[in-house]
């Protein structure tokens, strides 16, 4: 079974920073969506925590001996399916956004991991996902 992706925009990222997870950004920037699905942002708020799923369109190509892999920040090598690394079977990243404002189809977000240009595939939101932030909302 194959799959067949489109990007539905993509992200910007001026200050070329890029921290090796969200968990752990305040990287601001913003994620610019095609005019054709603007209508699809109509009830995201500025305090709203977006997930992103986006594609890792710069990373390798995805080889068997890599289904071990040591991450820079570990002492020893851990499977793919529990690192975040960008090389993987299927090249798809999430991270979570804070978003700062909605300007037409462009969210301005904090929290990108992301590098400029980097293919949106998605957005979700990410209600649920943090306990501690109730409806998703930035605290």
């Amino acid at each position: 079974m194959t799959f067949e992706m489109h990007p539905i925009g993509r992200v910007c990222n001026p200050t070329g920073e890029v921290p090796r997870h969200w968990t752990v950004s305040r990287v601001e920037g913003a994620i610019e969506i095609d005019p054709a699905y603007e209508a699809g942002l109509s009830d995201i708020r500025p305090g709203d925590r977006v997930v992103v799923l986006f594609a890792f369109h710069e990373s390798p190509p995805f080889s068997p001996e890599l289904l071990r892999q040591r991450p820079p920040h570990r002492d020893r090598e851990r499977g793919v399916f529990s690192i975040c690394s960008p090389v993987r079977p299927n090249p798809i990243g999430l991270s979570v956004v804070e978003v700062l404002s909605v300007e037409g189809p462009v969210l301005r977000v904090r929290g990108l991991d992301m590098r400029d240009g980097t293919p949106v595939l998605d957005l979700k939101p990410a209600t649920g996902l943090h306990p501690e932030v109730p409806g998703g909302r930035a605290a």
